[in-house]
């Protein structure tokens, strides 16, 4: 079988391990850089072009696409689609999942728990958002953001409602969620792969903060969930369509609760902290969905 590994760095963890993987499944694994594809979208057969020739065939693609290229990284994915190849998570899962109202939204309609997470657009209706929240301290956070980046915690009234100001300001769009201070900076990230929690690990923020992000220092270690928490992570990854997720879970006094699903999870922090093969799970997931 051949696969097509979309990444823009063919030296990232992830990047690597799942070539290794596939190789060490017997099959051929190629590292496309996503924004050096090109298409031909008019033709009655779709075609994708890279680094000036037409692009192989394959027989599936791992798509790792990028926070900061979303949108083109998406229209390659659905040209792959076109072209009936098998993607692992196709275009419109990549986009629901990055787009983090909407993903938030989805998960709520399904009765999925989440933190109190506000919206809005008016700073005429921010004393009233944060009330709507439960008041600080809370979380104000980006919706492109990722890795931590963009995620502020407020502690008063008034230092919340001068950075949702100050972002609404610059028209960058924020959502205002509850800070579940119970959970005390730490989060479990669960990896799901074909409707299974394959790895599962606890992120704890280091001292003096509260992102328990690892780009932003935090220790992962491995930890055994429950029923409640493996079927929740299971259902939100089914609810957003994808079939690799890396779903975050905080526990609060009222149960867990979901606070995102991405859709190109990181693979080094939860290999290393639990000794599970996860890029061999992924491979071994497309086995079973090629005829």
């Amino acid at each position: 079988m051949k696969i097509a590994i979309l990444s823009r760095n063919h030296n990232l963890y992830s990047t690597k391990r799942l070539v290794e993987a596939a190789q060490a499944f017997g099959h051929t694994a190629e590292v496309i850089d996503t924004m050096r594809c090109y298409m031909n979208i008019t033709s009655s057969r779709p075609t994708i072009h890279y680094k000036g020739a037409k692009l192989d065939s394959y027989d599936a693609v791992i798509p790792r696409i990028g926070a900061s290229v979303t949108f083109y990284g998406a229209a390659v994915v659905r040209q792959l689609e076109m072209m009936n190849v098998f993607c692992v998570n196709d275009s419109v899962a990549i986009t629901r999942a990055r787009d983090k109202l909407r993903s938030l939204q989805l998960l709520s309609k399904k009765g999925i728990g989440l933190p109190t997470t506000g919206f809005a657009h008016s700073i005429d209706e921010i004393q009233d958002l944060i009330k709507m929240v439960g008041g600080p301290p809370l979380i104000i956070k980006f919706l492109e953001g990722t890795q931590g980046v963009g995620v502020v915690l407020v502690d008063t009234s008034k230092a919340a409602r001068s950075v949702i100001e100050a972002f609404l300001g610059l028209k960058v769009n924020i959502l205002v969620q509850e800070y579940i201070k119970e959970a005390s900076g730490a989060d479990i990230r669960c990896l799901v792969v074909g409707g299974k929690v394959v790895a599962a690990m606890m992120r704890q923020a280091k001292s003096e903060e509260f992102r328990s992000n690892l780009h932003r220092g935090g220790i992962a270690t491995s930890i055994e969930i429950t029923d409640e928490e493996r079927a929740m992570a299971i259902r939100a990854a089914h609810i957003i369509g994808l079939n690799v997720a890396g779903v975050d879970i905080v526990r609060s006094n009222r149960g867990p609760l979901i606070i995102e699903v991405n859709a190109s999870p990181g693979l080094e922090g939860i290999e290393k902290a639990t000794g599970k093969d996860v890029a061999g799970s992924i491979i071994n997931f497309i086995e079973q969905n090629i005829d």
